[in-house]
């Protein structure tokens, strides 16, 4: 019994060790990628193509959909109601840290690399790498990448000067993009969009962390 024990001791020791140091290689990852990820980023926002670009109420928006806590965690947050466990940090993460991003294991080195870019990122820099590599499904003329870039493609217009109901249906197609098509009468899109408005409004509140779906907001 002893001889069980002491091995399975050891097994796990070795597998601790095993997931600290894969989360450890993400983070050294993330500090030699900053350099080239804050001009990256630089030049986006001096373009305007950053989270301020929003402007205040519909950034606030965008925050209580995907991340709520994001201006105060350090990219891991596990328990704000509707966040989920992959905050805007790590979703980068898994986009410019990654060639194939594997769930599972994945996620140690996930964490790791948001660890680091947060610890070398300001918050602007992360949104606007974030806001450019957003995956947003459909558009008018095939599949697009990068928030701003749908917004002109589908809207004709920056994020900021689109009508109300056409951004919260922006905001409501960022948990599956292939699931939803912008710009149409997708009744889907228009339930979720529903739900996302009553949210930013404040009448009603995500059930849990992990109600992305907003289970708490369907009428």
């Amino acid at each position: 019994m002893r001889r069980i024990f002491k091995i399975t001791s050891i097994a796990v020791l070795l597998f601790l060790v095993g997931v600290i140091g894969y989360g450890a290689f993400g983070y050294f990852d993330a500090l030699s990628d900053s350099e080239e990820l804050e001009a990256r980023a630089d030049g986006l926002i001096a373009e305007d193509l950053g989270g301020s670009s929003l402007g205040e109420e519909r950034y606030r928006q965008l925050l209580v959909v995907q991340d709520p806590a994001f201006e105060q965690h350090s990219g891991v947050d596990i328990t704000t109601p509707g966040a989920g466990i992959t905050t805007v940090t790590q979703s980068l993460s898994k986009r410019v840290g990654f060639e194939n991003f594997t769930p599972g294991i994945g996620k140690i080195r996930q964490i790791g690399y948001a660890l680091g870019l947060e610890s070398r990122l300001s918050k602007e820099q992360i949104m606007a790498l974030w806001l450019d590599t957003l995956e947003m499904g459909r558009g008018p003329e095939g599949w697009v990448t990068g928030f701003h870039r749908m917004s002109e493609a589908t809207f004709g217009a920056a994020p900021a000067k689109i009508e109300d109901d056409e951004y919260l249906s922006m905001l409501a197609v960022l948990i599956s993009p292939g699931r939803y098509t912008l710009g149409t009468d997708d009744q889907a899109l228009l339930e979720r969009t529903n739900r996302i408005r009553r949210l930013v409004s404040g009448d009603c509140a995500p059930n849990a962390n992990s109600d992305v779906w907003l289970q708490g907001c369907s009428q």
